[in-house]
């Protein structure tokens, strides 16, 4: 009965409108006073403070900080002239070139926010001119920005792998695998809308043509190059990697392109601080959460209610699709990993799941409530950046929202495609 009652209590919360940090910390807190009213306070402090006092974390401020220097500069624009330079001239053409500019994007960046705002200023107004329609562009450019959460370094599979201990290498692999599967199938529905709205290509440029834009990208094409190579050859951690990715973005677009001053840095490294700040304190309130679900057994209350309604792995997993979908079109995906992974990873487990494969479950589920109305971050931030109404890019998601639970799908009950990458690389 108690446990209901702080339940309702968040519940109270989130409908109220209170921010994320109280809808998650007031409820552990009552929980506390409740259930273990002897437990020192400090020993709450420490939880609070634990939660986020790992080295791993730190690839999150640093990948963030990048992805703004590399938005606010010449590396995204590049990465996009070299994608529209290969694929462009294709039925479909720059709807092609959004799939595949968000993942290029995506692999340098980790951030599908930063990934909407980066692409919808270049690309919105090249798809309109196209012929496609306005719903299906501002549909596109907010769906395909998933793929950031997917392709390495991706922030939400490193907040995965340390709530569950699973390596974030494997992750980087296996994400990499999935975020193709994710990409080919928003290909495949450009190349259907292409068709169905006639829209107009681009001439296919000379070989020679090409292989100048790939030479005139080097500097763009590096960054992925250093941080997916320096990971998966064991050379540099994840954590390394994030660091060495801020530097070389610093370098690159004050020294090589010129395109940011110092006014320039001072503000980004400012956006940066804030956005880091905001996630670490959900952090924080997350390793609370997860000690007083650990206390609470929540873990063997779930198992029990599986094994009395007989129900298996299938039922489970279909479960942990309902939960996330729901959890996603109401909270920030941050908070939604936080709440739900702590109990449902021990059951995942005790059916025999993949860690990696439940990661990429979980992750693919982030995804949609990243553009799942009514508060899909992405929604907003595509809303921000090209001015137009969160209605209007609502009506254009939800046929990308049938894409996205096609292709979960598909990963939910054939795991070997998330694992065959990391079984490639690591055996």
């Amino acid at each position: 009965m108690m446990l209901a009652i702080v339940i309702g209590l968040a519940l109270l919360l989130l409908v109220g409108g209170f921010e994320m940090l109280l809808v998650l910390g007031l409820p552990a807190l009552a929980y506390k006073e409740l259930f273990y009213a002897r437990l020192p306070d400090p020993a709450v402090v420490q939880k609070i403070v634990g939660g986020i006092d790992h080295t791993t974390l730190l690839a999150i401020p640093f990948f963030i900080f990048a992805a703004n220097l590399m938005g606010s500069g010449q590396i995204a624009r590049q990465l996009v002239s070299v994608v529209t330079a290969m694929i462009g001239h294709t039925r479909g053409g720059i709807g092609h070139v959004v799939v595949g500019g968000s993942m290029a994007f995506g692999a340098v960046s980790g951030s599908a926010p930063a990934t909407v705002a980066a692409m919808g200023r270049m690309v919105y107004p090249e798809m309109r001119r196209a012929g496609y329609s306005e719903k299906f562009s501002l549909g596109l450019l907010v769906a395909s920005a998933e793929t950031a959460l997917l392709i390495p370094p991706s922030i939400t599979l490193i907040v995965y792998g340390w709530i569950t201990g699973t390596s974030i290498a494997q992750l980087f692999a296996a994400g990499l695998g999935v975020g193709l599967v994710l990409g080919i199938a928003f290909a495949i529905f450009v190349e259907m809308q292409a068709r169905r709205d006639n829209v107009s290509r681009s001439p296919r440029l000379p070989a020679r043509a090409r292989l100048r834009a790939l030479w005139e990208a080097k500097w763009a094409l590096g960054m992925p190059v250093i941080i997916l190579g320096g990971i998966y050859s064991g050379v540099i951690t994840p954590t390394e990697a994030a660091a060495v990715s801020v530097v070389y973005a610093i370098l690159v677009e004050m020294l090589v392109f010129r395109s940011l001053g110092r006014a320039d840095l001072m503000r980004i490294t400012e956006d940066s601080a804030i956005n880091t700040a905001i996630i670490f304190v959900l952090l924080a309130m997350g390793g609370l959460i997860s000690f007083f679900v650990t206390l609470a057994q929540v873990p063997d209350m779930i198992l029990g209610l599986l094994a009395s309604a007989e129900a298996g792995r299938v039922a489970f997993l279909i479960a942990v699709n309902l939960l996330f979908f729901i959890a996603g079109m109401f909270i920030d995906p941050n908070s939604t990993l936080l709440v739900l992974v702590p109990p449902l990873y021990p059951v995942a487990m005790s059916f025999g799941i993949d860690p990696v494969h439940f990661g990429m479950v979980v992750t693919l589920n982030i995804c949609l409530g990243m553009i799942t109305p009514p508060f899909g971050l992405d929604i907003f931030v595509a809303s921000s950046t090209l001015g137009k109404p969160v209605v209007e890019i609502i009506r254009g998601v939800w046929p990308f929202v049938v894409v996205n639970l096609i292709v979960l799908l598909l990963i939910t009950y054939v795991p070997q495609i998330s694992l065959i990458v990391p079984k490639l690389i690591y055996g």
